[in-house]
């Protein structure tokens, strides 16, 4: 299973099972994602909970089949990302991200769609989409962070550690063991329909604006081979850092 779901009452965990890449996001994986938040709201979840079996939380786009894989398969998984991430940001329930190792990319961007963002110790945050041509979640990156921080951060793409994740914004909190208690306890104080009403109002985002800005950065000429460029210079960087 690309998703496992546990539901406790209220309280439902999507767990991203896709250790052995480092939970990056595939097609296969955006599905279970959104099927797993869909049953989770079915079954009246008031919080829903994302984490990353293995090491890492999500280290970003799946690249491990970028061999095979068309121009066009490629631009519209990066599409449906896009759009999963605009359905996690509106929904009507409380969301939390509980993430821990690499969380990079379009993983760093589903980290920071969650309401409450929980990096785990020894965690590190990057947004490396620039580097390859993407303008993926800027307008929402810019709501937690300021739009200064935000350009910074996508211009340089340099990993942030847990701890200035926390104090820019990106992250709500650091902890070794964090606990979902005092998040639940507030997700369900208030009736379902008035959250969802204070969600639509304080959740701002210009989602059509950063739909159309990341379709124009995947409809330029050359995305697959840019995607391929990126990776062969971190392939390349890596014997360099150890």
């Amino acid at each position: 299973m690309p998703v496992t779901v546990t539901q406790e009452g209220a309280l439902c965990t999507l767990t991203l099972n896709r250790p052995e890449r480092g939970n990056a996001l595939g097609a296969e994986l955006v599905e279970g994602i959104e099927a797993g938040f869909d049953q989770a709201l079915a079954q009246g979840a008031r919080l829903v909970v994302l984490r990353g079996a293995g090491k890492h939380f999500c280290t970003g786009l799946d690249l491990s089949d970028l061999d095979s894989v068309t121009e066009g398969d490629l631009a519209l998984r990066i599409l449906r990302i896009e759009l999963l991430l605009q359905k996690l940001h509106a929904a009507p329930v409380t969301t939390m991200a509980i993430a821990g190792g690499r969380v990079f990319g379009a993983g760093a961007d589903l980290f920071a769609v969650c309401d409450h963002r929980v990096a785990l110790a020894g965690s590190s945050f990057a947004f490396p989409g620039p580097a390859f041509g993407l303008v993926l979640g800027t307008g929402r990156l810019a709501g937690l962070v300021g739009d200064t921080m935000a350009r910074h951060l996508l211009l340089a793409g340099a990993p942030i550690p847990a701890q200035r994740a926390l104090e820019l914004g990106l992250a709500t909190g650091v902890s070794e063991a964090p606990t979902t208690d005092s998040a639940l306890a507030a997700a369900t104080r208030l009736d379902a329909g008035t959250v969802a009403a204070l969600h639509r109002r304080t959740r701002r985002a210009d989602d059509a604006g950063d739909l159309a800005a990341l379709a124009a950065s995947v409809a330029r000429p050359g995305l697959l081979r840019r995607v391929k460029d990126y990776r062969a210079r971190v392939m390349a960087e890596r014997p360099a850092k150890g």
